[in-house]
């Protein structure tokens, strides 16, 4: 589902990416519709560097991120298996194992899923 960054979107993904200036994908043009796949796909360089950015997001940053998911209002698709996994972690670590199946059974159900 096509959306646009709220505020608090926006929050997020500065704090996970402070480089990040404008809400646009540079190969594209388009506005971005969901945080964390510019932040996997634009700003990280590698997984141990995704994994570092989402570690700095709380409890309540998180659940929030897996609420949108649960949606379908935050994308995960375009998340590869070893980024997702990295994600995976920090939800099972501050949100526990039924929040963190939840989250696999969407990447799984996601349209163009690597899984």
């Amino acid at each position: 589902m096509a959306r646009k960054l709220s505020e608090k979107d926006q929050e997020i993904l500065k704090k996970c990416a402070p480089e990040c200036v404008e809400l646009f994908c540079s190969e594209s043009g388009a506005p971005y519709r969901s945080v964390l796949p510019p932040l996997a796909n634009h700003y990280a360089t590698d997984a141990d560097d995704f994994r570092e950015r989402i570690s700095r997001l709380t409890p309540d940053e998180l659940k929030y991120l897996t609420g949108l998911i649960l949606s379908g209002e935050e994308s995960l698709c375009c998340l590869s298996p070893v980024y997702f996994a990295s994600f995976l972690d920090q939800i099972t670590k501050h949100l526990g194992r039924s929040a963190r199946r939840e989250m696999l059974n969407a990447y799984r159900s996601s349209e163009d899923c690597f899984i």
